[in-house]
C-alpha cells in the first residue's frame, strides 16, 4: 500500500481490523518520515522512535489475539509539549524546563495510552502556549507544511504542522483563545476546542485556568470525532472537569444539516477586518451549508473587543499567578516575548480582575440565550498564515481574534478547511455551538467536508520535501 502516511484515522481504523495494515508497518512509516522531513518543519521536539515501536508492537499483536481497545489502537498521535508524559521530557518549550521529566502522565496522555494509542513524539508549541513564536525559547518555531516561509499559527503550532504535512495521524493541542483553531485554520485541518470542562488539564502546563481547554487537531473532523471518543470525559483530578455524560460522536456524524439553524454574526467579520478572499470562501461555504439541509440566519452578538478585553485581563493576570516566582528569580530563563507578556500580568489589579470576570459572565449569559435561537453560529476562523517573523510585543494589545470569545464563554468550537487562498495557502471555517453539544458542532463540520474537495488536497511543499 503506497502513500499510507496519507490515510485518515477512520481509515486506518478499518483496515486494521480487516487486517490489512500493520500498527508496526504504519509507525514506521510516520518515523521514517519524521526522521527525513522534520528538519524542514520543526514539528517535533522530542520524537519518541522508541516507545513508538513498543506501542505499536503492543498493539498489533493484541489485534492478533483478539484485543481491541477502540477507535486508538495502533493509531499513531503526537502531542503539544505542555501534555506532561511520564518519564518523557516536557519543556513547554521553557528553558525554564529544560531538564523536566514528568513522573506521571497527563489524564489526556493516559487516556490515549490506555487506548492502545501510538505516541510518536512532543511536538513544538510557542513557550508555555502563550509567547511566540520565538527564537530564544527553547527550540525554534515551527513551519507551515503548506509553504515553509509562513507560520503555522499557535500556540499549538507544531502539533498542526505535524499533522497536516503528513507526521502522524492525530495530535492533542491545547487552546486559551484559539491555540487550537488558528493551527488547524492555516495548516488546512480540523481542529476542536470542546467544551470547557470536557477534557481534562490535569497534568497539563496551565496558561489560563479559567479559560484553557484541551482538544484534537486531525486531517478530517471524522478523526477528530474518533479522537474526542477515547480522551474526553469527566476526570476528578480537574477541578474544573465537568461530570457530564460523554455521546457517541461519530455516531453523529450523519451528512446533513436538515432542521438546524446556523446563525452568522456579520458584525463580527467587519471587526475582524476579514478580508475579501476570506469573506468569498465563507459565502461558498453558507451556500453548501444551506445545500446540505441548513438554515441560514443574521445574529447580532456583543463586540468581539468586549470578549477579547475580559479574555486578556484574565489571562495575564493568571499568567502572572503562574510563572511569578520564576519571573522574580531566574528571568532570563523565559523567552523575551512571554517575559513580556508575564510582566504585563503584573500591572493589572484585583479590581480590573473582577470587574472581568463579571464581564465574562454577562457574555457567557448573552451568549448562552442566542444558543435557544440556533442551533450553531458559523464565521470564519481566521485569515491566511502570514510570513513567519518575530511579533512585536504590541500585537498583544492590537489583535482581537474571532476564536477568543468561545474561550470566554467556553462553547465549543471547530475549526474546517473552507478552501485555499490564491497563493495555495488555506482558507478556514468555524463552528460554534452549544455547551456540551459537540457532536452537532462535528456534525455539521463533518457534513460540509464531504459536501466539499478541500480535503482532496494536500501540502505541495510537503510533497516537494518527499521528492528531495
Amino acid at each position: 500500500m503506497s502513500d499510507i502516511h496519507l490515510l485518515t484515522m477512520a481509515e486506518i481504523f478499518g483496515l486494521y481490523r480487516k487486517r490489512k495494515l500493520s500498527p508496526v508497518e504504519l509507525t514506521r512509516t510516520y518515523l521514517d518520515r519524521i526522521e527525513r522531513l522534520d528538519e524542514h518543519l520543526v514539528s517535533f521536539v522530542l520524537p519518541t522512535p522508541e516507545r513508538a515501536l513498543a506501542d505499536a508492537r503492543r498493539a498489533e499483536d493484541e489485534f492478533m489475539r483478539g484485543i481491541d481497545r477502540g477507535p486508538m489502537q495502533g493509531v499513531p498521535y503526537c502531542l503539544k509539549d505542555i501534555i506532561e508524559t511520564a518519564g518523557i521530557r516536557t519543556t513547554g518549550q521553557s528553558r525554564s524546563l529544560a531538564t523536566h521529566v514528568p513522573a506521571e502522565d497527563a489524564t489526556v496522555e493516559a487516556r490515549l495510552r490506555a487506548g492502545g494509542g501510538v505516541l510518536l513524539g512532543k511536538n513544538t508549541t510557542w513557550e508555555f502556549a502563550h509567547g511566540g513564536p520565538s527564537w530564544d525559547a527553547f527550540a525554534p518555531p515551527a513551519r507551515n507544511p503548506w509553504n515553509t516561509d509562513h507560520h503555522p499559527a499557535g500556540s499549538s503550532s507544531g502539533s498542526a504542522a505535524a499533522v497536516a504535512a503528513g507526521l502522524a495521524a492525530t495530535t492533542i493541542g491545547s487552546d486559551t483563545g484559539g491555540s487550537i483553531r488558528l493551527p488547524a485554520a492555516v495548516c488546512g485541518l480540523s481542529g476542536l476546542k470542546a467544551t470547557y470542562g470536557r477534557v481534562s488539564r490535569k497534568g497539563v502546563l496551565p496558561n489560563c485556568f479559567s479559560h484553557d481547554h484541551v482538544g484534537p487537531l486531525a486531517w478530517t473532523t471524522e478523526d477528530v470525532a474518533l479522537t474526542m471518543q477515547v480522551i474526553a470525559g469527566h476526570d476528578p483530578g480537574d477541578p474544573g472537569s465537568a461530570d457530564v455524560p460523554v455521546p457517541d460522536y461519530r455516531a453523529a456524524l450523519n451528512g446533513s444539516c436538515a432542521g438546524l439553524t446556523l446563525g452568522v454574526p456579520w458584525r463580527w467579520l467587519d471587526e475582524a477586518k476579514s478580508s475579501d478572499p476570506v469573506r468569498a470562501a465563507f459565502a461558498a461555504a453558507l451556500e453548501a451549508l444551506k445545500g446540505l439541509g441548513a438554515t441560514i440566519v443574521d445574529i447580532e452578538l456583543p463586540s468581539i473587543e468586549l470578549y477579547s478585553d475580559s479574555k486578556k485581563t484574565i489571562a495575564m493576570s493568571e499568567l502572572f499567578s503562574i510563572h511569578e516566582k520564576t519571573l522574580r528569580t531566574a528571568p532570563e530563563l523565559f523567552g523575551d516575548s512571554l517575559r513580556y507578556r508575564i510582566q504585563c500580568g503584573a500591572l493589572i489589579r484585583s479590581e480590573d480582575y473582577v470587574q472581568a470576570m463579571r464581564m465574562r459572565s454577562a457574555l457567557t449569559a448573552n451568549m448562552q440565550a442566542m444558543f435557544a435561537r440556533v442551533d450553531a453560529i458559523v464565521l470564519p476562523t481566521a485569515e491566511p498564515a502570514g510570513k513567519l517573523e518575530p511579533t512585536p510585543h504590541s500585537w498583544l494589545f492590537k489583535h482581537a481574534s474571532l476564536t477568543t470569545p468561545f474561550n470566554s464563554t467556553g462553547h465549543p468550537a471547530l475549526s474546517v478547511c473552507m478552501g485555499f487562498a490564491a497563493n495555495g495557502l488555506p482558507l478556514s471555517l468555524q463552528i460554534a455551538g452549544r455547551a456540551f453539544d459537540e457532536a452537532t458542532v462535528m456534525r455539521i463540520g463533518d457534513a460540509y467536508e464531504k459536501a466539499t474537495p478541500w480535503r482532496d488536497r494536500r501540502p505541495a511543499i510537503a510533497k516537494a520535501l518527499e521528492a528531495a
